[in-house]
Formats: structure tokens, C-alpha cells, sequence
């Protein structure tokens, strides 16, 4: 059974030869340059990766093919990266590197203290109101962008091979866009004083994406790799760990229909491949509203947050919804647990996860900086050892 086999059945609910593994298939089940670099060492493999790297902001890398192979990652991808022209448009002042990304959010990472970028910008922040900024601004115009974006695909396609295809997403969520560019304190006060401007900033943003994603599809479709792509990767962190992001009637209005609209699109365009989304937090009372907007695949599954125990979700969801991701606590057990307690948990939550299929083995979340190369190791191990059916 080789991968594109092994993760079809899992997506229908179906147990394959073992539990689907996914590692880089999605810019958020990847892994971090600094825990790459410290799994590898570890066991004397190839610390290449992939000199593009897939989302320079958080740091995450892609190993190169050959490592790829031999950890045995069931998932390849294929879309834009993060930031297009990531090497041509940073800047560095002493040990401080900046880029100003497509949005035109400023961004910085100081080798001396930081693992990632962190945001220094927004666009909109200095408006009155999210409507007086749209005045002088607009979502980015697509036809440069796809001429890179293209350039970019092509280098990627040789690889899908009998794996499971990725189409993954080119920016963060509605939401996320939406806090990025207003501000995070401008925007929920928005979402009172200037709820129609709200909505338009979203709407450009769900019109920005459907765009990303026909384009996409059209290049897709061009070099006839259709069946080449089983999923379709979308995001937006839409809870925390103790509620959602906002009141769940509100996404309900706000966010959901727009998802719903970008999902069906795609569901027209690839009507054989599944709509994935990763959320964080506690989502659990809007799962339902995203199954019926056209939710198939849904990912970090993160347990450690309120009302997301695993049983229950499986129990509640597993006819409905696959689940990719929840294989290990990101948070706590894969970066500050020993290597028997990582084994351990990956055993209870395999137990929990994996009859009856649609289960795929992803940590929640990408594997973060601070793991070491044990505890990745022991993760892995335990998967293949245990995760088979």
C-alpha cells in the first residue's frame, strides 16, 4: 500500500495498513528549523532541507525528499510559500532581520533572542475606523503574485509521486489576516463601532483567497496532476484555550459563511479532494456549523484546550470529521516530557484515535524549536511501532 492508498482509505473512514503519517504536508504540521536540525543530528541523517523555506515568519522548514522518504511522511505539498521572495526582500541590521510581507505588515527576528518573527506593523492601525483605512488601501493585486507563486508550485510538483497531495493554503486565516492588518486591539473594537467595515476587510480577504486558490487550481489542472491532490488545506485560529475567538454566534455570522463560500468553490474546482482546516483552541460548539459549511478534515485537534477531550470529539464527530493532528501535546509532553512520556502518550491517544480510520498522526501543531531530538524520536518510533493496524 503506498501513501496516496494508505491516506484515501483513512480520509473514508477506513483503516489502512497503519495510521497516515503527516510531517510538512501543510505549513502547520511542519517543523521548525532548530527541532529539524536536532532530530536529525540525532540519529546522523541529512540536516538539508529545502533552501525555500515554506514559512520563513515561523520558521518552519521542508527536509529535503530523501529525508522525507525515510521518515516515511504519507503527505507532499504543493502551494504558495508565506512569504514570496523571502531571500530577495529581507533586510539585516546588525542581528536583526526584517521583511515587509505582501499585507505590507512589518516583520522582525533577532537571531540573538528570537525563534520566529514577530509583527511590528499593521496597516490599518493608524485609521479612525477599519472603513477609513480601506479608503487607502487594498488587498494585493494578483498578477505579479502569481507568476512567482507558479514558479515556486512547479518546483514542488515532481515530488507528489504516490503521496498524498496537499493543496495548501498561501496566507493565514480570515480572522487572522483581519487582526494582522487592523491591529489586534483595533479590530475587536471594530467588530462594535464599525461592524460593516469589519465585514468588508473580511470579504476582501475571502475574495483574495478564492483568487489564490483558482489560480492555483487552473495550474493544477494545466500540468494535469488532478489526481495527484486528495486535500485541500484552509486555516483560522478561531479559539483559544479556554473559549472561542470570538462569540460563536458571531463566527457564526462573520466567518463560517465565508468559509462556506471558499469551500464550496474549491469542492467545484476538485470535487474528489477534502476540505481540511486547522483551527487551535476550543472549537468544539462550532464544529458542527463548520461540518455543515462543508468541513471534511479538521486539524490541530487540540485536547489540552477546554471541552476538547479526545473520546468525546471521536465519539461525537468520528462519522463526520477526520481528524489530523491531536497525535501528541505540543504544548507540554513533546518539548518538556521525558522520552518514556511521550512514548506513552502517543500510545493512549492512538488507542483513542485510530479505529476505525480517519485518523492522521500529526503532532497538534507544528513540532516547535524547543523539542529535542529524543523526544521527536520517540514520537516517531512509538508511531510506527504502535500505529499499525
Amino acid at each position: 500500500m503506498n501513501s496516496r492508498e494508505r491516506m484515501i482509505k483513512a480520509l473514508n473512514h477506513q483503516e489502512p495498513d497503519r495510521v497516515p503519517y503527516d510531517l510538512a504536508g501543510t505549513t502547520v504540521t511542519g517543523i521548525c528549523k532548530g527541532a529539524f536540525l536536532n532530530a536529525m543530528k540525532e540519529r546522523g541523517l541529512s540536516t538539508e532541507y529545502d533552501a525555500k523555506e515554506v514559512d520563513p515568519i515561523s520558521q518552519i522548514v521542508t527536509p529535503v525528499e530523501e529525508t522525507l522518504v525515510k521518515l516515511k511522511s504519507d503527505t507532499r505539498r504543493i502551494g504558495a510559500r508565506r512569504v514570496i521572495d523571502y531571500e530577495k526582500i529581507r533586510t539585516k541590521e546588525g542581528s536583526v532581520w526584517s521583511l515587509v510581507d505582501h499585507w505590507d505588515c512589518l516583520w522582525k527576528l533577532d537571531e540573538t533572542k528570537d525563534f520566529y518573527y514577530n509583527q511590528f506593523t499593521h496597516p490599518l492601525e493608524q485609521y479612525d475606523s477599519i472603513t477609513e483605512g480601506l479608503k487607502h488601501w487594498h488587498v494585493p493585486d494578483w498578477a505579479d503574485y502569481v507568476d512567482r507563486m507558479k514558479a515556486d508550485i512547479a518546483e514542488q510538483a515532481p515530488f507528489l509521486g504516490d503521496y498524498c497531495g496537499i493543496a495548501d493554503r498561501n496566507c493565514a486565516g480570515l480572522t487572522e489576516m483581519s487582526l494582522r492588518i487592523r491591529g489586534y486591539e483595533k479590530w475587536y473594537m471594530d467588530l462594535l463601532l464599525d461592524p460593516e467595515g469589519a465585514e468588508e476587510l473580511l470579504e476582501q480577504i475571502t475574495q483574495h483567497k478564492i483568487d489564490y486558490w483558482n489560480s492555483l487550481f487552473d495550474w493544477i489542472q494545466e500540468q494535469g496532476l488532478e489526481d495527484k491532490i486528495q486535500v485541500m488545506s484552509e486555516c483560522d485560529d478561531l479559539g483559544t484555550q479556554r473559549s472561542t475567538l470570538i462569540a460563536p454566534d458571531d463566527l457564526r455570522r462573520l466567518v463560517i459563511p465565508r468559509f462556506k463560500r471558499i469551500w464550496a468553490n474549491n469542492k467545484k474546482r476538485m470535487p474528489h479532494a477534502k476540505n481540511f482546516m486547522h483551527t487551535c483552541g476550543s472549537v468544539r460548539p462550532i464544529l458542527p456549523d463548520l461540518i455543515e459549511a462543508g468541513l471534511d478534515i479538521y486539524n490541530p485537534v487540540q485536547f489540552t484546550a477546554k471541552d476538547m477531550d479526545l473520546k468525546e470529539l471521536k465519539q461525537e464527530f468520528g462519522k463526520d470529521l477526520v481528524f489530523w493532528g491531536g497525535g501528541i501535546d505540543t504544548q507540554s509532553t513533546l518539548c518538556k516530557g521525558t522520552p518514556d512520556e511521550v512514548r506513552d502518550e502517543v500510545k493512549r491517544i492512538l488507542d483513542i484515535m485510530a479505529p476505525g480510520g480517519g485518523f492522521v498522526f500529526a503532532p497538534v501543531h507544528n513540532i516547535q524549536d524547543d523539542v529535542s531530538g529524543a523526544n521527536f524520536w520517540a514520537m516517531w518510533d512509538t508511531l510506527m511501532e504502535y500505529g499499525k493496524y
